[in-house]
């Protein structure tokens, strides 16, 4: 652990009392590394003289240049400490700033709202970790289609399961099924690191089967254990562009004899379709032949309102980012409780993904959220895990949550 007093702090801030102020402060927190500046002309010049702070603690409303502009000229200087955010704006102008520097990719600390109080800058400070250890600059490494394929033709893409679970009594409801590739080198690759290559090179329709087809394998295997639920398949907006996908589906679920409507098809529309006639169709066909559709990530990328008005879904997923912390975020909390009422208006049922601790938990059920599915109920997790995982979580309904008779 470094000590606080090795962390090399710069606080910028037009007023002279807030300098003297955050400067007493962070005395007797024990950062006694600090350099005061009141203009971000100022800052840069101390940056280009080489100070590089691990932290700068940046006031967003300032004369000459405001904390987004100072921001920008961070960002060209390849700056690769922490900021912290500090300002008297409201909530909602700090969290967009915070927004636009992770877009950055400049790690952010948090935000404190004026007059600053020393336990909360306290807490954000020790946040802070060395870059080396952090993992940032170490680039994404890039898949290409020839590997992809590779890895269809040896079956190294396997299959975890989330489950989701019913807020009100606690009854395990169904899984997700997550597809990741067990790399001979790399370990465990994640479907955002490939899939995009999937859809970019004609791909997605062969990997989508190879879940589809061993989640339904599987989903037979646990009934035959005495274990009936819900199986989610993810599904992009390319592989319903070819009327051959609803075939292969009506057909691979009778042949494995699993029912239609213990199956979700959860739609992600990752960019906008040209043309929707083909798409419109088959889901409209699944919808008869009773499968279960759903919005997956609502309120983000293309998943919206007119998809509501156009597909027959029967389930509606809200995006973690709206249910995550939304307990402690007006904006959030607005967002959660409007997609909840328009789903509930539509008669669907009610998805809350990203519940990640017992405060999202709570307020799932003082909202009367149908189900939820996130780390604080179970992270994705093989299928041999399946069994046991559910004696550990019906023992935490009785005990823990106390939901009562599941």
């Amino acid at each position: 652990m470094v000590e606080r007093s090795a962390i090399r702090i710069l606080v910028l801030d037009d007023e002279s009392f807030m300098l003297k102020l955050l400067n007493r402060v962070l005395a007797n927190l024990g950062f006694t590394s600090v350099i005061l500046c009141d203009s971000g002309r100022v800052a840069l010049e101390s940056i280009d003289a080489n100070s590089r702070p691990n932290i700068i603690l940046l006031d967003l409303n300032m004369p000459e240049m405001d904390g987004i502009e100072f921001v920008r000229h961070l960002v060209e200087r390849h700056y690769t400490g922490s900021l912290i955010l500090v300002s008297g704006e409201d909530e909602r102008m700090l969290q967009t700033a915070e927004k636009l520097v992770q877009a950055h990719k400049i790690p952010i600390l948090g935000h404190l709202h004026k007059p600053v109080r020393p336990e909360s800058l306290s807490l954000l400070l020790d946040k802070w970790t060395p870059p080396s250890s952090s993992g940032q600059g170490i680039p994404k490494k890039v898949y290409h289609a020839e590997e992809l394929q590779a890895a269809l033709n040896n079956r190294e893409l396997v299959n975890y399961y989330q489950p989701k679970v019913a807020v009100a009594s606690g009854e395990v409801i169904g899984v997700e099924t997550l597809v990741r590739w067990n790399h001979p080198v790399d370990g465990l690759v994640f479907p955002d690191m490939f899939i995009g290559v999937a859809e970019a090179f004609g791909l997605i329709d062969e990997l989508t089967q190879r879940v589809f087809s061993n989640a339904l394998i599987q989903a037979k295997v646990w009934r035959e254990e005495g274990i009936r639920l819900r199986v989610a398949v993810n599904v992009s907006m390319d592989n319903l562009a070819s009327l051959s996908f609803l075939n292969f589906v009506a057909d691979m679920t009778a042949e494995v004899g699993i029912a239609p409507q213990d199956i979700v098809l959860e739609v992600t529309e990752s960019r906008l379709m040209q043309d929707t006639r083909a798409p419109l169709e088959i889901l409209t066909r699944l919808r008869l032949k009773r499968f279960r559709l759903s919005i997956d990530d609502f309120g983000t990328g293309h998943s919206s309102l007119a998809q509501l008005r156009d597909i027959p879904f029967d389930e509606l997923k809200i995006d973690q980012g709206f249910v995550h912390h939304a307990w402690s975020n007006e904006t959030l909390m607005a967002m959660y409780e409007a997609s909840l009422s328009l789903a509930r208006q539509l008669g669907m049922e009610v998805v809350a993904e990203g519940v990640e601790d017992r405060n999202d938990w709570d307020l799932l059920q003082r909202t009367g959220c149908d189900l939820a599915q996130g780390a604080f109920v179970s992270r994705p997790m093989l299928p041999a895990e399946l069994p046991g995982w559910i004696e550990i979580w019906h023992e935490r309904v009785r005990t823990e949550l106390s939901l009562g008779k599941r």
